[in-house]
This record gives structure tokens, C-alpha cells and sequence, in this order.
């Protein structure tokens, strides 16, 4: 991180340089971190500047000019997300700076970064990554400026971009561009993206798929008769019974005999054919106009999203086309082990002396045992990221590093504060059928319902609970990660296991939403699958003898939410006895499904037309507010707001003082008996923290589980327990 550490190796200069808007600590779950081992272990000097001053070229020139090239990255969160809230105000804080101090890194950091090293070092080969780089490398809806904006690409003007979880492609570019190949031609590499000239194809045999406009009914042609027989021309056939020395030309068959192709053999010339074409999206300057085709492009963007069948894609930007080759092949479980295994200090760099650091803080004492998502929730970016296809480590991998926390690690107590990943329970599950995997095109493996293609034996991951339990001086195992509760009601054994050895009194799963219309916008399951996984975690910690508490947490103005389905939430809250504090309004980020709903108000789940399914989608602040309103239904502050959209919804029958009623009337005394109510009733985050054993998080801070990052909806969440039998749950959390 400085020359004198250079000196102090023996380096005249770096071989590759990551610039990174996250502090620089050196563990797995930061992807500098992960990236800067992965290539030292491939033989290169690597230097890391971490936040940098952006105001001026002079940070970028620390450790000199790179060898082969500077890597740039925003952290390991969108550089928007982490400094703006969902209602578009600055956040005070960032859990990945000293101090969780806020302002340390720009907005678009991807970009300014990279205008900055090139104004230090003109002519310096750029490469960019990360989530940023993920989620933004074709053009996209961004709601921080409310406009649809260019690739990241063209803006940056960097010389590549790798996308999705990088280390094969980024070990593959390092050595090539370290043999000499220029990078300005290194255009085969699953993962990335690149600018490259309007009609430019690797080689001429390549086709390009036009689907730059939508499908529309047209006129129908009749299909020629197969059976009847014409003559064409019989001008020169001769047909006189007199002159018997003519002899008529032979006829073709009607019917040519062809070989069949096998199964196999389809297959793989399906896949010859696939694997030299090239689909043409709607252009940029088209899109930012045109709802409906960015709506057209997001969906064909998603349905070539699976690394077994999908194939290239390209979009112009004015007189250039940005290139994106097919997505990353997963790691198999022994590249998962070597990328874990690498030799990581497990600790913030010295040159931060003890400052404090959220996000460390945070995941210090976890474990990350695999990668992606098959969910496909459409509010979510894992998918876009890390991939729908799950990869995992191998038990000895994950137990060798449970042992290294356990003896590294300091203020290691004993308690492992996670097992998991992006989902808890997805461990090991895959597609029954490698084949059948690889030409799949579903969104989500769960929804609408769980694919019977899908293995869903928790097997393997009730022993793996098992053995990290026994390993000596390990005290306690707790999963914290989101937990898919339809998948794990398939097993009653794991979540038997699950409830009574690791849970810390409460465990938070995520129905977002309880009405079928916001659900099915989001692709998530409906409430009956809550319900069993409810009466199953019940059961299971009455026999285990302890008082654990369930904690759902809700979306509110997600788009397919109307009013009328807040109020129904709001009413299944107070009829189960739930009073949530902070709670999460929906964030549209870049090229999620539900974004392209909010700012299409079109359903890319369904083909899409002129006349095609209309999303409602909430976009005024007010009735943002609102909806964010009915699930803090209980917070004084908010109900002159409720009152006056129960009235205006025709509801006033809910504003009273009853059992039924949502809201009371009007009356400062009303007011004052409710907050005296609430303080007394509601334990501090102190004490819930020294209650349940949980550390008390930074307000709004994120947890990145994955070696690059997680997702730009990575969730924190604390809970309360009821101060007394009877009283009503409180759940305290925030979602980023």
C-alpha cells in the first residue's frame, strides 16, 4: 500500500495495480483482497491503493506506474448504493471506511477512478470490475439521476471490463498481457466486455441475431402444399403421342430422404451454431427514449444469463458497439478450495492502527461457503452478478477455516457469527442433470414453483453444520444469512437441525411481501410456504426447550404493490403481533428486473409488446412514504400520514381506537400514552445485543458474504425479543 512497503520487499515497481473505494483488508469476503492474493499467487507484484483522494491525479501516482496494467473497482458495493438511501438522500456512514466514516469515495467511482489514473499515467492499460462494473455494463436505468445512461465502458474508457466473479478471466488477462499480447487485443474471454468498432465480429463465420425491436402480430403467408403436384413450366416438354422419340425429364421426388441427427448430435451442433452468434440489443440512443424496448432488451439480457447456452451480446453507443462475451463459467469445488485457502492476513492492513471498521467488524468471525443464487428475486443483483448456478467449497476447506479463525482471528470467543452465503440453504444444490442445467432458460429455479429438475437434499449440509460443531474450542455456530424457507420445509430435518443448534433466539427470513400481486412481481413465493416454515420452527424450539422468535421482513412500494396490498401487510402485521422499526423501501438498481418495472411500468418476466402486461409502479415520494408507512403502522409519527390515505382510500373504518382499527383518531393524548408505551415496552439495541449475543450494528450498514461482493441488497438485520410474555415482537434492521 506505499513505496516503503515496496522497498521493504525489494520491488522496483508493481506489476499490477487495484485502486478500490474500500478500506483494504485481507480477507475473502473483500474482492481486492481475494484478487491481490489470487494474482500473487500467479507470480505478480501487486499494490493496492485503497480510497483514494479523487480530487486530483496525485493518490493514483503512490506506488508508481503499473507494469501491465491498474485494476479498478468501486468496493464491494455500487459506489450509488452505498452513499444514497432509497429516498435519495446521503447516508451518514459507510461501514467499509475507518471509523464508518461517510464522503470517502465518489459517486460513480468506477469512472472518476478511472478518469484519474489515466490522467496520471496517459496511456496505461485500464481494467474495470466489481459490482459496479457488473451491474452497470450495459446501458441501464440509474435512479439516483432518473435516466437511462450509457455501459460504464464508454464512460470510463477503460480497455476492458470483467464481469461477474473474475478469477478466471482475470488470471487468463494477466498472463497474456504479461507475455505481450496487447490488451487491445484479447477479445475471447468468457466474463468480459469491451468496446470495439459498429459490425466488428471476431471472425467473419460469426452471425448476429438481430433483436432490436420488439415482436409484433403481422400477415401470415399460407404454407405451400407439400402433397400437391405442379408444373411449373411445361413450355418445353413435349407431349405428342406422335413423335415417340421424346423422353420426358426425370421428375425430383417430392420427399427427400435426410439423415436424423441424434440427441446428442442436435446438441452439439446447436451448440456450434449458438456458440458463434452474437445478439444485437437495442441500441442506447434508442433505449433512453423507449420504455418498452428497454423493458424488450432487459428481459433478452436476462434470458442470456446462463453460462451453458448463453451467447454473446452487443449494443451500440453511438458510432461504437459495446461487446459482452457470454458469462463466467463457475469455479468447481477445487477452485472454490484455492480461493479460499490462499494465505489471507484475516485482518484490516496495519497502516489503520486500531480504527474501528463497520464491515470487518461485522464479518471478522463469519464463514463463506458458497456463491450465487438460483432465487432469481428480481429486486436482487446476485444473480446478475455471481450467477444463478451455485458454487461451493468442500467441507475440509471450510472446517480449515472455522480452525484458522479460531486460532488467528483476535477476540475469537468462540462463536462463529455465520455459516453461509448470499442464502444460507443453498449449499450444494444443483440441477439434477448437468444437461439439462446447461440449456435451461428459467429465471428462477423456486418460482413459481421449485423446479422437480432441482435437488433439494440439505444433506450435506446438516453434516457440515455438524462437524464445524465438534471442532474443538468452537463454541457455537450461527447462521445469519438469508434463509430460503421454501427450500428448507423440504427437509424437516434441516430445520430441526437449523432451529436447535443455530439460531441466536431469533432468525430472519424474508416473505417480502404478503399479497399475491407484489409476490409475483418479485418472484417470491406466496404466504403458505411462510406459514409451514413457521410451524415448523415452532415445533422444533419447543422441543428443543428454547424461546426463539421468528422475524419477517417486508419491502414496501416494490413495483406490482398497490395501496390496497400495503394495507393488507399493514393488517397481517397487527394481526400476528409484529412492530417492525426500520424497514426497507424498495431501491430500483442497476439492471434488476424490478428496476426495468419501475421505470417501464412493463412486466419483463412475460414477453413484451406495445400492449403487454403494465406494472403499477409507486414513484411519487409521498406515496413512497406511505406505503413505508403502513409497516411502521404503529409509529405515531406516522399516523396523520395513514389517516389521511385510510380516507382517501375509502378505509376510514380502520381509524379508531379498537381492536380492529389500524390507526387511532386524532388525539394528543392517544399519541403520548403510545410513545410512553413503546419505550417502555421495547429494549434498547444494547441490550438486545447482550441479550441474544448479537453485536449491535452501525444503522444501515451491509454485510458482504462473497469474495467479490454479494449484492446491492445485501441485508443486516437485529431483532428484538418481546420485553415480556405477550408483548408484541419488535424487529429492528435495514437493508442496503
Amino acid at each position: 500500500m506505499s513505496r516503503a512497503e515496496m522497498d521493504t520487499l525489494g520491488w522496483d515497481s508493481c506489476d499490477v495495480i487495484l485502486v478500490t473505494g474500500d478500506a483494504y483488508i485481507d480477507h475473502p469476503s473483500f474482492g481486492m483482497a481475494l484478487i491481490g492474493r489470487l494474482l500473487e499467487s500467479q507470480g505478480f507484484r501487486v499494490g493496492i491503493i485503497s480510497q483514494p483522494d479523487w480530487l486530483s491525479a496525485e493518490p493514483f501516482r503512490a506506488l508508481g506506474k503499473p507494469n501491465l496494467y491498474f485494476g479498478i473497482t468501486a468496493g464491494n458495493m455500487d459506489s450509488m448504493v452505498n452513499r444514497y438511501t432509497a429516498d435519495r438522500k446521503i447516508r451518514s456512514d459507510d461501514a467499509y471506511t475507518p471509523h464508518g466514516e461517510a464522503n470517502k469515495r465518489p459517486d460513480r467511482a468506477l469512472t472518476v477512478y478511472s478518469q484519474r489514473v489515466r490522467e496520471a499515467y496517459p496511456g496505461v492499460n485500464v481494467v474495470i470490475g466489481s459490482i459496479e462494473a457488473s451491474l452497470r455494463r450495459i446501458a441501464h436505468y440509474d435512479y439516483w439521476s432518473d435516466k437511462v445512461r450509457r455501459s460504464v465502458l464508454p464512460d470510463s474508457k477503460a480497455d476492458i471490463l470483467i464481469f461477474g466473479n473474475a478469477e478466471r478471466a482475470l488470471v487468463d488477462l494477466t498472463h497474456r498481457v504479461a507475455a505481450g499480447e496487447p490488451i487491445s487485443s484479447i477479445r475471447d474471454l468468457r466474463g468480459t466486455a469491451f468496446m470495439v468498432p459498429s459490425g466488428w465480429k471476431p471472425t467473419p463465420e460469426w452471425v448476429e441475431a438481430n433483436s432490436t425491436r420488439v415482436d409484433t402480430p403481422g400477415k401470415v403467408e399460407a404454407h405451400p402444399d407439400p402433397y400437391e403436384m405442379k408444373m411449373k413450366n411445361t413450355e418445353g416438354c413435349k407431349t405428342d403421342d406422335a413423335d415417340s422419340t421424346v423422353v420426358a425429364a426425370p421428375v425430383e421426388p417430392a420427399v427427400k430422404v435426410i439423415k436424423i441427427m441424434s440427441r446428442e448430435e442436435r446438441r452439439e451442433a446447436e451448440k456450434e451454431v449458438r456458440n458463434k452468434t452474437v445478439v444485437r440489443l437495442p441500441s442506447y440512443e434508442v433505449i433512453k427514449d423507449d420504455p418498452v424496448l428497454y423493458a424488450h432488451a432487459s428481459r433478452v439480457f436476462h434470458l442470456e444469463s446462463n453460462p451453458g447456452n448463453a451467447r454473446a451480446l452487443v449494443q451500440a453507443h453511438g458510432e461504437r458497439d459495446v461487446w459482452l462475451n457470454p458469462p463466467p463459467l463457475p469455479l468447481a469445488m477445487d477452485e472454490m478450495d484455492g480461493v479460499y485457502d490462499m494465505n489471507y492476513a484475516r485482518a484490516p492492513h496495519p497502516s489503520y492502527g486500531k480504527a474501528n471498521i463497520p464491515a470487518w467488524e461485522m464479518i471478522r468471525f463469519s464463514v463463506n461457503i458458497m456463491r450465487g443464487c438460483f432465487g432469481g428475486c428480481t429486486f436482487c443483483s446476485i444473480t446478475e452478478h455471481e450467477g444463478r448456478i451455485i458454487q461451493s467449497r468442500s467441507e475440509p476447506s471450510i472446517l480449515r477455516e472455522i480452525e484458522l479463525i479460531r486460532d488467528k482471528t483476535k477476540g475469537f470467543t468462540g462463536t462463529i457469527s455465520d455459516l453461509g452465503g448470499p442464502t444460507a440453504n443453498m449449499y450444494r444444490l444443483a440441477c439434477k442433470d448437468k444437461r439439462i442445467e446447461e440449456s435451461c432458460r428459467r429465471l428462477s429455479c423456486v418460482y413459481p414453483s421449485i423446479c422437480s429438475n432441482l435437488g433439494t437434499d440439505h444433506s450435506k449440509l446438516i453434516q457440515l453444520y455438524r462437524k464445524a460443531r465438534a471442532i474443538p474450542g468452537i463454541k457455537k455456530i450461527l447462521v445469519s444469512s438469508g434463509l430460503r424457507y421454501d427450500l428448507a420445509v423440504r427437509s424437516p430435518e434441516y430445520v430441526k437441525e437449523l432451529v436447535t443448534h443455530h439460531i441466536g433466539g431469533l432468525l430472519k427470513i424474508a416473505p417480502e411481501h404478503s399479497e399475491e400481486g407484489p409476490l409475483s412481481k418479485m418472484m417470491k413465493p406466496g404466504m403458505g410456504a411462510y406459514d409451514k416454515f413457521k410451524e415448523l420452527f415452532e415445533k422444533y424450539s419447543k422441543e428443543a426447550g428454547k424461546e426463539q422468535y421468528l422475524i419477517p421482513y417486508f419491502i414496501a412500494a416494490h413495483p406490482g404493490t398497490t395501496d390496497e396490498d400495503m394495507l393488507n401487510l399493514a393488517l397481517w402485521l397487527k394481526k400476528n403481533n409484529f412492530r417492525l422499526d426500520q424497514v426497507q423501501t424498495f431501491m430500483p438498481t442497476p439492471m434488476a428486473l424490478a428496476t426495468t418495472m419501475y421505470h417501464t411500468r412493463k412486466n419483463p418476466l412475460r414477453k413484451v409488446t406495445e400492449d403487454s402486461e403494465a406494472v403499477e409502479t409507486v414513484r411519487t415520494g409521498k406515496i413512497r412514504k406511505l406505503h413505508k408507512a403502513f409497516l411502521r403502522y404503529h409509529d405515531p409519527d406516522n399516523w396523520e400520514m395513514l389517516r389521511e390515505g385510510l380516507q382517501r382510500m375509502g378505509r376510514s373504518d380502520l381509524i379508531g381506537s379498537g381492536e380492529h382499527h389500524l390507526v387511532p383518531r386524532h388525539d394528543a393524548g392517544n399519541r403520548s400514552l403510545a410513545i410512553a408505551e413503546r419505550r417502555r415496552e421495547t429494549p434498547g439495541p444494547n441490550q438486545l445485543a447482550k441479550k441474544f449475543g448479537q453485536n449491535k450494528p452501525r444503522p444501515g450498514a451491509a454485510v458482504q458474504r462473497t469474495p467479490v461482493a454479494r449484492s446491492t441488497t445485501g441485508r443486516v438485520i437485529v431483532a428484538a425479543k418481546p420485553a415480556r410474555k405477550g408483548m408484541p415482537i419488535t424487529a429492528k434492521g435495514g437493508r442496503k
